[in-house]
């Protein structure tokens, strides 16, 4: 681990200047780095370190000294699982151990502590009792790390089944939100997670009277936020909030691991679930929209001069050339979007000159609404039991019969891209083609999912994002889905607040018929306003 007079002469360094000193060596036996203050005060940052995996350690081990003989302090302790060292060995002074000769203070090795990573979830540290130095010189150094790397490898192993990013969910609770808001919100991010192809580890929490500025959570949290990351192997941070590129910068500074917020984890599950073109060419314009104020964060590949035709203005930055290259793609995407509004509108228009009016079917992510549409229309639009699983309006034909004339009543069902709490501001700018679908519909069938706990809240959310649409939508039938699923209290206390709703089970094809005859009303009354 390391000589006796290597660790003598870091002793007698200390005992001169009063203060702790940290000492980093490589595999080699060479001292890359010597800082003064304790492992926490002097570590390395993360951006700086080789960065192996859960399965590795960093190659670095410190040897510290310690004014005081006590064991490392939990500070200490951290900031070697934070750096993922193979070892941290703490050497103790005390005022016994200091003489007075020339004039000089001189101290000499108390006593050691050796500590270092064990792959366990819970602890994820260990510290040996004190030792003396000649013990501490006799530790077989590589042997140690060879046998922990060994563990290390094997407990990743055994979660070899865990696909695709490895993720620590972060949520913070301000001071207007509510325990049950929160945790539906933590919920839900969790199935976002899971839909963008994510494993969620562990979810951390913290109550704060509002988010702080440059890490949004306290610094505390932030120290934990890392040792979590490193002891569960996380490759990925999710916040349960919208992060300033600011914020991000910061956290992934201090962590050394990508940070991710709410809209990201979004804008990926749009960009893997597009099909059309025109489902893709949004989800461009959406995510460049999203990263433009965000490429300042994006560090040193940005520093560089910019080099070719066109790029070499005075003085400009490849920084300033990628932004300038991201505001001519969105130019030129904000015209193919104004092209597939108005391909759109002449679509709609044909319908109206044929006579057959249209319902745009409406709802929360995974309500229910495509595999109403499939049920009610024999359709085989895409369907899972996932948060937007879709993402293009499909239009399917459907007949009906006409109250009180009895004649054949045909029209249109568009299911249309799932709502969200707080859709983030970039998809809805992006996706104003699509969303276009609701607001020339003559009518809208919200689709609520009953068996989900927020059922109410997820009504609220719906109705908020429809009040901002540019035009007011036609008349809304609420169609409650899944009441096979729900206990016979919440079925009486929705039908007692929302009498005019109908009630089905879209798998089941339950209350259909009641559907039917409604949709038949809902569009002969919104034909006649």
């Amino acid at each position: 681990m390391t000589t006796p007079e290597f660790a003598q002469r870091l002793a007698a360094i200390s005992s001169e200047i009063h203060q702790p000193i940290c000492s980093y060596l490589n595999r080699r036996g060479q001292v890359i780095r010597i800082g003064i203050g304790s492992p926490h005060q002097t570590q390395i940052p993360p951006l700086e370190l080789p960065r192996y995996g859960a399965e590795r350690l960093c190659g670095i081990r410190c040897i510290a000294t310690q004014l005081k003989r006590e064991t490392p302090s939990e500070s200490s302790l951290t900031a070697m699982a934070l750096q993922r060292l193979d070892a941290l060995a703490v050497l103790t002074l005390t005022g016994e151990g200091f003489e007075r000769r020339g004039g000089g203070a001189t101290g000499y090795v108390k006593d050691a502590y050796l500590a270092h990573l064990i792959p366990h979830p819970e602890m994820p540290w260990t510290t040996t009792p004190a030792l003396s130095l000649d013990q501490l010189s006799q530790q077989d150094f590589l042997a140690l790390v060879d046998g922990l790397e060994t563990e290390f490898r094997q407990a990743v192993a055994q979660q070899a089944n865990v696909t695709g990013d490895r993720v620590l969910l972060v949520g913070l609770m301000v001071q207007q939100d509510t325990v049950v808001r929160f945790q539906e919100g933590l919920e839900e991010l969790a199935m976002l997670v899971d839909s963008a192809g994510g494993t969620v580890l562990e979810t951390l929490r913290q109550k704060r009277t509002q988010p702080h500025p440059q890490t949004v959570v306290g610094q505390g949290k932030v120290q934990e936020m890392a040792l979590r990351a490193q002891t569960l192997g996380a490759n990925l941070i999710v916040f349960d909030r919208d992060l300033s590129p600011a914020q991000v910068r910061n956290l992934e500074t201090q962590i050394g691991i990508r940070i991710c917020d709410r809209t990201e984890v979004i804008l990926d599950i749009f960009a893997q679930r597009a099909q059309s073109q025109a489902g893709k060419l949004q989800v461009e314009l959406a995510q460049l929209e999203y990263q433009l104020p965000r490429l300042s964060g994006r560090g040193l590949a940005m520093s560089r001069l910019g080099g070719g035709i066109g790029t070499r203005g005075p003085g400009e930055t490849k920084l300033e050339t990628e932004r300038r290259g991201i505001q001519r793609r969105l130019s030129r995407l904000q015209k193919e979007v104004t092209q597939l509004q108005a391909h759109r509108s002449r679509m709609r228009q044909r319908r109206q000159h044929q006579g057959v009016p249209s319902i745009a079917v409406v709802g929360y992510t995974n309500a229910g609404k495509s595999t109403l549409l499939n049920a009610l229309t024999n359709a085989d639009v895409y369907t899972a039991d996932q948060l937007f699983a879709t993402l293009d309006p499909t239009t399917r034909r459907l007949m009906l019969t006409a109250p009180n004339s009895h004649e054949p009543l045909p029209l249109l069902l568009i299911d249309t891209v799932g709502f969200i709490h707080e859709l983030p501001p970039p998809l809805v700018d992006a996706f104003r083609a699509t969303l276009e679908e609701v607001t020339e519909a003559e009518a809208l069938l919200h689709v609520v999912d009953l068996s989900h706990p927020a059922w109410e809240h997820h009504i609220q959310s719906v109705m908020e994002i429809l009040t901002t649409m540019p035009v007011t939508p036609g008349p809304i039938l609420i169609a409650f889905n899944k009441i096979d699923q729900v206990d016979g209290e919440t079925l009486n206390y929705a039908k007692e607040e929302f009498p005019q709703a109908v009630f089905i089970g879209a798998c089941d094809r339950i209350g259909f018929e009641t559907l039917r005859q409604r949709l038949a009303q809902l569009v002969t009354y919104a034909v006649s306003i």
